[in-house]
């Protein structure tokens, strides 16, 4: 018996970057009070959904190598979405990455809200975007920015989001390859956990730009200097969430090509221009293009 009941739809997983990143305070519940801003990008990874009748959530291919599937974030988005819905239908998954993991560009959070805002779509449920993004929540702290779909300062513990539309921008980015736990991170001596708050006023003028991840990251591991050391000959490089990713803001495309021509060969860096709107929100308006 065939049970899918539909062809494979794409759909963008955009790419973030936290243009600076405090940390103001600890909460009674053991999380930490952030301030950022979430600058998404034009390039990210690109999730493959086909709507199944008979209920079941499959992924398809190892989308993060070493992450079972049990525990994979575009999985658990899907069934927490068809639990949330009672929803009788299912969905195959597959996810064409580009994200690297653990470099603070929020790959596994964008593909778990292409997720459910496609699956919403797909199985004709409606629910809304502050109902997604609720969920979106539940599975973590950065998935609610990529449902809301907009650029945006952000506080609590990344939940709380004001839209905001940012100069244009271009971004080389750069991945050192190193993957630090993030409880790890959180749990540092060195880390500072009681910067005073920032004011969007203070980000626009260009006073805030600090990451409280960026010293740590770098005392910790050499790869992480090595990139910041090669990335300060076209800039100033600053850290991204609270991953091992860098990069160099620059206004405009030719400069960030001019100043990816000058790195060393064997740093793995690329550009991507900011948005304000996200992808995934273009191609939410748009008919499903449905392969066979």
């Amino acid at each position: 018996m065939e049970y899918p009941v539909s062809g494979w739809s794409q759909w963008p997983a955009p790419a973030k970057l936290n243009l600076f990143l405090r940390i103001t305070g600890r909460r009674a519940d053991g999380y930490h009070e952030l301030q950022t801003v979430f600058r998404l990008l034009d390039w990210g990874d690109s999730v493959r959904l086909r709507v199944r009748g008979d209920g079941r959530i499959v992924r398809h291919g190892d989308s993060v190598p070493g992450v079972a599937e049990v525990d994979d974030l575009m999985v658990r988005a899907a069934k927490l979405l068809q639990s949330h819905a009672n929803c009788a239908l299912g969905a195959d998954i597959a996810v064409e990455k580009r994200i690297p993991a653990g470099g603070g560009f929020g790959g596994g959070s964008s593909d778990a809200a292409t997720v459910l805002c496609a699956l919403d779509r797909l199985w004709g449920l409606d629910l809304g975007e502050d109902a997604l993004a609720g969920l979106g929540l539940r599975l973590g702290a950065d998935v609610p920015v990529f449902v809301r779909g907009r650029s945006a300062w952000a506080e609590g513990v990344g939940e709380r989001l004001r839209p905001l539309q940012l100069p244009p921008a271009w971004y080389v980015l750069a991945d050192p390859g190193v993957q630090v736990p993030t409880a790890a991170l959180f749990a540092a001596p060195d880390l500072t956990r009681n910067s005073p708050p920032a004011t969007i006023a203070d980000f626009a003028a260009g006073t805030v730009l600090d990451n409280a991840f960026e010293p740590v990251l770098r005392r910790r591991e050499p790869a992480v200097q090595a990139a910041f050391d090669a990335l300060a000959r076209i800039g100033r490089p600053r850290l991204t969430g609270t991953g091992s990713g860098c990069f160099v803001e620059f206004p405009d495309r030719g400069s960030a090509e001019a100043a990816l021509a000058r790195l060393p060969r064997g740093l793995r860096a690329w550009l991507a221009a900011g948005v304000d709107q996200s992808p995934l929100g273009a191609a939410l308006a748009r008919p499903a293009a449905v392969e066979p």
